[in-house]
């Protein structure tokens, strides 16, 4: 997984957009964060869960949700789908389908 297949799956969700704040690219829905790359350090990426899906995403893939560099598409896509659900307005997140 690299940084541009990271941008590119994040920004397949409807209505995100690309910003950034403290000098790092983020992801935003509806203007809020829902994930960051390079992020605490390049070749990372961060994703926005709520503490039961942090935990659970931990516990499934602890070596890929830690700062390792060993995220594959299939195992980011669910990630990134739940921190963009949480973050998305409703309205927004009724359009999704889950196909990219």
């Amino acid at each position: 997984m690299t940084a541009e297949d990271f941008r590119r799956m994040a920004l397949s969700f409807p209505e995100t957009t690309e910003s950034s704040h403290m000098d790092h690219p983020d992801f935003r829905v509806c203007g809020k964060i829902f994930a960051t790359l390079a992020y605490p350090s390049d070749g990372l990426g961060m994703v926005k869960l709520l503490p039961e899906q942090q935990q659970e995403f931990v516990h499934d893939h602890p070596k890929i949700f830690v700062p390792v560099k060993a995220a594959t598409k299939t195992v980011l896509r669910p990630a990134l789908i739940a921190a963009w659900s949480n973050t998305a307005p409703k309205r927004v997140a009724a359009k999704f389908t889950g196909r990219e």
